[in-house]
């Protein structure tokens, strides 16, 4: 089992920049032999409140069409971030695209304040996958603010919990501590994904990373470059690299 973090530089708004940033990245990961790779949140547009409305996509997008074309052809899981609209509701949401030419929705269920002003949360699209022994539970951002958020994936049965997330720098600390907290309390590995440099205007903060299920520390990106953090199940043990640009 192999998994990726992408940590990313979006460009505002500038969905077909950002789009082609993600076949490289998913072609690097593909080649290392990653089996899932996971972006962070709204990766496609970056993270946009006043714009997400016109930057949205449905969930058919045909934008869609290489990610899912790259999925198929190297055998990778990716779950890619955008503003999501499904019949008249806009949500935050995430893209899970597998192998086998099938795309999954994941939204949001817990808004940061200001948020519910531009978007629903809803509990109603919340799948989790399989892959290998591991079953794989979602989240986004503020979703991680929320014990319940982690408890109900715990009772799930789920192995690995993966946000992708937006902090700032000043976030961040308390994102790693909340994190290692939710690993070994409800025995879940945890994969985070963040963008560096800044989005929708403000300083990202990086440090995309992943906690064994001891709550373990075992791979950090830092907060300035972009690239990806591998890690490796090996005898039941998680190695972890990283992989700057």
């Amino acid at each position: 089992m192999i998994l990726a973090a992408a940590q990313t530089k979006p460009k505002r708004g500038n969905i077909q920049e950002n789009l082609i940033d993600h076949y490289r990245l998913i072609e690097i990961a593909a080649d290392k032999g990653v089996n899932l790779i996971a972006f962070p949140e709204m990766s496609i547009t970056g993270y946009e409140r006043e714009e997400a409305e016109s930057l949205c996509f449905s969930s058919n997008d045909m934008r869609l069409n290489k990610l899912i074309e790259l999925s198929v052809d190297k055998k990778i899981t990716i779950i890619a971030g955008a503003p999501i609209k499904i019949n008249s509701d806009l949500f935050i949401g995430s893209f899970i695209i597998q192998a086998d030419n099938s795309v999954m929705i994941y939204t949001k269920q817990f808004l940061h304040p200001g948020e519910e002003e531009y978007f629903k949360s809803s509990f109603d699209y919340n799948p989790m996958i399989r892959i290998g022994n591991e079953k794989i539970s979602f989240a986004i951002c503020a979703d991680i603010d929320n014990p319940l958020h982690p408890e109900n994936a715990s009772k799930a049965g789920c192995s690995v919990y993966m946000p992708g997330i937006f902090f700032s720098p000043k976030g961040i600390p308390s994102a790693h501590s909340i994190l290692s907290n939710y690993a070994k309390k409800y025995n879940m590995n945890c994969l985070m994904s963040n963008f560096s440099d800044e989005s929708w205007g403000q300083a990202a903060g990086g440090r995309s990373a992943f906690w064994n299920n001891q709550g373990e520390l075992i791979a950090e990106m830092n907060d300035t470059n972009s690239g990806l953090l591998i890690v490796e199940k090996k005898n039941e043990i998680w190695i972890g690299q990283i992989f700057n640009d």
